[in-house]
C-alpha cells in the first residue's frame, strides 16, 4: 500500500550500489524504514532526501518491512546541520538517541514535534547544550522514565537541598540521601532549571541564558539519568565527549 508521511531522516546507510536505506522519524507512523534507488547517484532525483537530519514529506509503497520511496518532497534541509561540525555532532547524537533508545510504540507524534523543534533549535544558533537536555527529558519521559523532581521520593519532603538519585528516579531530601551513596547534588538553580525541563515543550524554546556552572551540573545530572535508565552506548554521544575533552 502507498504511504504518505511527513518525517525526519534519523539514519542513512548504503544498501548495494547506487541505493540508501533510510530510517525515518515520522508524525503518524513511529519509524519507518525506506528504500531510496538511485539515492547515490550523481543525477539522482531522490539523493537530497536520504540525507541525514533532512525533513520532507515521503510518499513509499510498502506491504510489510522496508518501504520503497516513490515520490518526495524537502520541506527542510538542515544543510546547516551538516556543514558544522558542532551542529553534526549534537544533530547526531538527538538523532542517534531517538533511533536506538525508542521502541516503536515510543515513537510517537509528540516527539517527532520535539525531534523537529530540536534541529531547527540547532540550526536557530540556540543554546546546543541546553537544548540537547531539554531533548534528553522528553526522551527520558517518552521511555517511561520521567523523573520525579517536585518531592523527595523517599519521604516525600518538599524543602530544603535535594540531590539526584538516578536509580531511585528522582531527588532525595537531606535526610534521605544516605540512602545512595552516588547521589548528585543539586543547587537550588539547577532543580529549579530540571523541573523546567520537564515541562517545557521544545517547541516553546527561548533563548534560556544559563551560568557555565549551572549548565554543566545540568549535564552531569542528565547523564547520571540516561545512564541509569536508557544505558545505550552511542557513537555520537562518544563523540560529543571527545570534542568536550579536546574543547573542539
Amino acid at each position: 500500500m502507498q504511504v504518505r508521511v511527513e518525517g525526519i531522516v534519523i539514519r542513512s546507510m548504503d544498501y548495494g550500489e547506487g541505493n540508501k536505506i533510510v530510517t525515518l522519524l515520522t508524525n503518524t507512523h513511529g519509524k519507518a524504514g525506506v528504500i531510496i534507488r538511485g539515492a547515490k547517484k550523481i543525477k539522482s532525483r531522490h539523493g537530497s532526501l536520504s540525507q541525514l537530519f533532512t525533513h520532507g514529506e515521503y510518499l513509499f509503497f510498502r506491504n510489510s518491512g522496508l518501504g520503497t520511496l516513490t515520490h518526495g518532497e524537502i520541506i527542510e534541509s538542515h544543510h546547516i546541520l551538516r556543514e558544522q561540525l558542532d551542529l553534526t555532532a549534537y544533530s547526531s547524537y538527538a538523532a542517534e538517541l531517538v533511533d536506538r533508545a525508542l521502541q516503536e510504540e515510543d515513537a510517537s507524534a509528540f516527539i517527532y514535534e520535539q525531534l523537529k523543534a530540536c534541529l531547527n533549535a540547532f540550526a536557530e544558533g540556540k543554546d546546543l547544550l541546553v537544548t540537547i537536555q531539554l531533548f534528553e527529558m522528553k526522551i527520558l519521559q517518552a521511555a517511561g522514565y520521567g523523573p520525579e523532581f517536585g518531592e523527595c521520593v523517599s519521604c516525600g519532603n518538599t524543602v530544603g537541598a535535594m540531590a539526584l538519585s538516578a536509580h531511585a528516579g528522582g531527588v532525595l531530601c537531606s535526610r534521605c540521601t544516605y540512602k545512595d551513596a552516588q547521589a548528585f547534588p543539586l543547587s537550588e538553580s539547577a532543580l529549579k532549571l530540571l523541573r523546567l525541563y520537564q515541562r517545557m515543550d521544545l517547541r516553546r524554546l527561548g533563548n534560556i541564558q544559563v551560568k557555565d556552572e549551572t549548565k554543566q551540573q545540568l549535564k552531569g545530572a542528565m547523564r547520571l539519568l540516561m545512564d541509569a535508565h536508557i544505558g545505550i552506548p552511542l557513537k555520537s554521544r562518544s563523540f560529543l565527549d571527545q570534542m568536550d575533552r579536546y574543547s573542539i
